[in-house]
């Protein structure tokens, strides 16, 4: 059983990687339904927070259905994550989240996300004082390191488990990297090899198919993996991975009326958490993910982003299920 903290997320738990502008609370109510065990808010800017700028407050929103939970924080500033991590906890999420790895040129170009792999450190300086302004578990995500000659995500395990963190996610690039050439996950094996090393390890990056993850977990022994970019337009992954894994087989391919119904359920929440005007505009991005690859779709991905309200995208819906009811994608 793997747990943060008094967490339980089962044998082999697989999380939803936090994603700006894709893992808010309309997605992560998609994946949840669909298998994901441990879901993270999209980063939030701990300046943002500070200055309770409207676009940074409203990402603290969580509900009792996505549980367990986390608020994933960063920042440059060490007193100010710390007054962050205050904040985050009293809308009571089950845990925070520290990012050192986001490589964006507007975050790590000011000396938060992966820029703390620089500074190791400042990073510890930084998670204690995150751990001291919480009674919630803390749990970190990283790169390897900066560049290639500056791997050093190894010293990093050490230093943040022994000052109190209780699980790290790794993802198997470096900054320099962003999200180029495959990621290796031979460090994260040596991590999780560490005797020292006693909190759950969780890798990330490259892990989009069942048998790619069932591989990752038998040759690398992480304790659970994170799926980022493998998600978007496809919530059911978290399912086939674990259907696979318990079987070793895979299961049929989503047909057009399960993926109709699944973008329905996300318009749903979406509606539901921003309100029938912005609720809709905010779908607007997803539609082209959830019927990728269907031949001839443009028409209704065109008629998708034009309509107005809940009953017209529902009319399109049913017409999108009806027509394209043979094709799986």
């Amino acid at each position: 059983m793997v747990k943060i903290g008094n967490i339980k997320l089962g044998d082999f738990p697989l999380l939803l990687a936090p994603m700006e502008d894709v893992s808010d609370p309309p997605f992560r109510a998609v994946c949840k339904e669909n298998g994901a065990d441990l879901m993270y808010t999209e980063f939030i800017s701990s300046e943002g927070l500070i200055r309770d700028a409207a676009k940074s407050v409203q990402k603290l929103d969580i509900f009792e259905y996505e549980r367990p939970v986390g608020i994933q924080l960063f920042g440059s500033d060490i007193e100010t994550m710390g007054s962050c991590s205050e904040i985050a906890s009293r809308v009571n999420p089950d845990l925070i989240d520290i990012n050192y790895g986001c490589p964006v040129k507007n975050v790590a170009c000011r000396g938060a996300g992966a820029a703390l792999l620089q500074d190791v450190p400042k990073m510890v300086r930084m998670t204690e004082a995150v751990i001291k302004s919480t009674h919630l578990p803390v749990t970190v995500k990283t790169r390897l390191g900066w560049d290639e000659s500056t791997k050093n995500v190894q010293e990093v395990a050490e230093r943040l488990q022994d000052i109190g963190i209780q699980a790290l996610s790794i993802h198997g690039r470096t900054r320099v990297q962003m999200y180029k050439g495959s990621a290796d996950w031979t460090l994260i094996a040596r991590i999780k090899e560490n005797p020292r090393i006693t909190i759950p390890i969780f890798g990330n990056g490259d892990v989009d198919t069942p048998e790619k993850a069932l591989e990752y977990r038998d040759r690398f022994g992480v304790d659970g993996i994170m799926i980022g970019r493998a998600t978007i337009g496809n919530p059911w992954v978290f399912n086939e991975i674990k259907h696979y894994m318990k079987t070793g087989e895979k299961l049929a391919p989503p047909t057009m009326e399960q993926r109709v119904d699944v973008c329905r359920r996300h318009l749903e929440f979406s509606i539901k958490w921003k309100g029938p005007i912005a609720g809709v505009f905010e779908m607007r991005r997803h539609y082209t993910n959830y019927f990728k690859g269907l031949e001839h779709f443009k028409p209704y991905r065109m008629r998708l982003v034009e309509a107005m309200t809940f009953e017209e995208l529902e009319s399109i819906l049913k017409e999108i299920s009806h027509n394209f009811d043979e094709v799986t994608c």
